[in-house]
């Protein structure tokens, strides 16, 4: 790879997560990288666009070209969109906490969400990313992976809690049940008090473009309530689906 091309990036990432201006050297820190070396890309980004320098302080922020990019990639994706309503009374039904979620490798990114209106709830943000072996959506999506790409993910699965599917065999028959009900289930596997049911959204061809799903407490989100859920969300991802080209 080219190492710059891959720094500069990990640079601009940091900025874009953070909520003030940083400089050179706490950069360089959480980067672990050369001082030298952090100055040379920030005057790249600065020279392109992407990043702001504040002389007088010394400090550097993100700007809004990432954002107007995003921006312009949005205008030809319409998951998000066609999902607002279904996500809407997913949550009028269930007072759980909606997500929209796509498939980046190994992990699903929170593309959309409404939060429960309990005072108790699911934690997420848009934007946010976790594993896609221990969460609904993830494991919505997932299960219709090509073959050889499920069979490699499951020699290499990290545990983040018990619960956590990290034996190869439990996982893969964990994808085959997926794909015979048609939704996956969260039982506390990347949080333990967090559980969740998801199930994926396809366009006409059946090419899967996301999942909706939804999460809550464990004390809400339960096996006796998990047959309810399923077909409510099931119903969700139907609607969403139904709208895709």
């Amino acid at each position: 790879m080219n190492t710059t091309l891959v720094k500069g990036l990990q640079l601009l990432e940091s900025l874009a997560r953070r909520n003030e201006a940083a400089g050179i050297t706490d950069l360089a820190t959480e980067l672990e990288l050369g001082k030298s070396t952090v100055h040379r890309l920030l005057q790249t980004l600065v020279a392109q666009g992407y990043v702001l320098h504040n002389e007088a302080q010394g400090s550097y922020r993100i700007s809004l070209k990432l954002w107007e990019l995003g921006t312009a990639i949005e205008k030809h994706l319409d998951l998000t969109t066609v999902s607002a309503t279904p996500m809407a009374e997913l949550l009028r039904d269930t007072r759980e906490t909606v997500h929209l979620s796509v498939l980046d490798g190994t992990e699903v990114i929170y593309v959309a969400k409404l939060d429960s209106p309990e005072p108790v709830r699911a934690y997420s943000e848009v934007g946010g990313r976790a594993p896609a072996h221990c969460v609904a959506t993830g494991k919505a999506m997932l299960a219709w992976q090509n073959p050889v790409t499920i069979e490699h993910l499951s020699t290499n699965l990290a545990a983040h809690t018990a619960a956590t599917l990290t034996q190869p065999q439990a996982f893969l028959a964990e994808m085959q049940k997926v794909r015979e009900r048609g939704y996956a289930v969260n039982r506390g596997e990347w949080r333990e008090t967090v559980w969740g049911v998801a199930a994926p959204v396809r366009t006409s061809d059946g090419t899967v473009r996301g999942a909706i799903g939804i999460s809550g407490p464990a004390t809400r989100v339960k096996e006796s309530k998990i047959g309810e859920l399923a077909e409510q969300v099931l119903a969700a991802a139907e609607r969403v689906s139904a709208q895709l080209q």
